[in-house]
């Protein structure tokens, strides 16, 4: 199934995306970036007006400031502090208007004057946002490093074993060395470890739920639950589980990435550029997603067949037909993929329960080739892919360039023979023998 980042409903039926949508992809392309918002009591205020929401219902706001105020923050996943992000703007929106920092994008642009609205953009692309993300950011590592030292230097630490039941005082070394140890269980050294009371109440509570650590399986009873994890060697945790980030300090090192991508760069530099070896280097097979099934193909001749073929959509026949040319398709894509998420059909606009329904309804009704006016999509907004991933969109060919192509190819060019006739005076004449004279006479 497809997967957003974050979707509410809007005003007047429609769905509001607040964040680009992504496809599923294979473990290979790695984790996402990692999320290391701490619960707190601070609230988020809204930029406007007073409306403020819990740090835990961060949505609820984002989707207050796009219904109400026509605000997009971009990667607010990003910001260390958004609290202290939002009561930043918040000051400065008061002394200034929104225009002074924020992108301005207007939808329907096209259209009549009174259909047109316009959008803000707040991103690090300005330098007193960047400057502000990242002094958030620098203020929450050293919040982090001095964290970690306390609990370096604590002696109180008192736990139970969450294997043997054995108890331990003292530094939590002590624990974690004896678990690594004694069952095989690691987490990791101590040294990279931060609220590590935390990450143990979250393991024991896993288990305390009969959940497996590492598949998070969820079994009968404890007797199988530690068969399970013994026989099959699920006496670790879950890399891939998004929700341990915020307990290893490596996640707060760099803005935006993750320990995966950093550990990876520190690899790179040890590597001398001059003895650099491609020869063994594979590339990840590039999957389209079809715009209408979860159906996924690596040739994109296979991903245009299976859309022709199982649901009668010839992108081929649109392109030409329309005369698109490459931005075009790119719109039309996107908008395509947009009203189908929103459970809409694009052809005549009405709207469904449920992804499920529409696409049936677009099938039954004909409606799989049946486009409405080109002013309807070829909006700017469907520059911006909808799903942040699609690589459908890496497939489309500029059709202008293709006809340039054809015309080149089929156009009848004169050639011009060489005169042969007299052959004596063409070898006196030419430039070859000129040389060769020149040589001669400097011997």
């Amino acid at each position: 199934m497809l997967k957003m980042a974050a979707s509410t409903g809007g005003k007047d039926g429609q769905d509001s995306i607040l964040e680009p949508l992504c496809f599923p992809e294979e473990s290979a392309d790695g984790p996402s970036a990692p999320s290391l918002q701490c619960p707190s009591a601070e609230p988020l205020v809204c930029l406007f007006c007073p409306e403020s929401v819990p740090l835990q219902q961060k949505d609820v706001l984002l989707k207050h400031l796009l219904l109400e105020h026509k605000l997009v923050i971009a990667d607010v996943k990003l910001i260390a502090d958004v609290p202290k992000y939002m009561l930043y703007w918040k000051g400065r929106f008061m002394e200034q208007p929104v225009t002074d920092f924020c992108s301005v994008i207007k939808t329907n642009s096209t259209g009549p004057v009174e259909k047109q609205e316009d959008y803000f953009l707040l991103c690090d692309v300005l330098p007193e946002d960047r400057v502000l993300r990242e002094r958030l950011q620098q203020k929450r590592l050293e919040e982090v490093l001095e964290q970690q030292q306390k609990e370096r230097d604590d002696s109180s630490f008192q736990r139970l074993c969450m294997f043997c039941s054995e108890e331990f005082a003292g530094n939590r070394s002590s624990l974690l060395n004896h678990m690594a140890r004694e069952h095989s269980f690691s987490i990791g050294l101590p040294d990279n470890i931060v609220y590590c009371d935390q990450f143990l109440d979250t393991l024991q509570s896993k288990l305390d739920n009969l959940q497996c650590l590492y598949c998070e399986k969820t079994f009968r009873d404890k007797t199988t639950l530690k068969d399970h994890m013994r026989k099959k060697a699920h006496r670790r945790i879950n890399a891939n589980n998004c929700e341990y980030d915020r307990f290893y300090v490596i996640n707060y090192l760099e803005l935006g990435k993750t320990w995966e991508e950093v550990q990876s760069e520190d690899d790179r530099e040890l590597v001398d550029d001059e003895d650099d070896d491609w020869s063994d280097w594979r590339a990840h097979p590039v999957s389209a997603v079809c715009l209408f099934c979860d159906h996924q193909s690596e040739t994109m001749d296979q991903i245009y067949t299976h859309m022709k073929e199982a649901h009668g959509f010839d992108l081929h026949k649109v392109r030409t037909e329309l005369n698109l040319r490459f931005y075009q398709q790119v719109k039309l894509v996107n908008f395509i993929r947009r009203q189908i998420h929103q459970s809409r059909c694009y052809g005549c606009q009405e709207k469904f329960a449920s992804r499920d329904d529409v696409l049936r309804h677009i099938e039954a009704e004909g409606h799989v080739m049946k486009l409405p006016d080109m002013s309807t999509w070829n909006q700017p907004q469907y520059y911006f892919p909808t799903y942040e991933n699609d690589a459908l969109l890496c497939t489309l060919s500029d059709s202008d360039e293709d006809e340039s192509d054809e015309t080149n190819h089929g156009e009848d060019v004169p050639v011009i023979a060489e005169d042969i006739s007299n052959l004596r005076a063409l070898k006196q004449s030419s430039v070859l023998h000129q040389l060769l004279k020149t040589r001669d006479s400097c011997r």
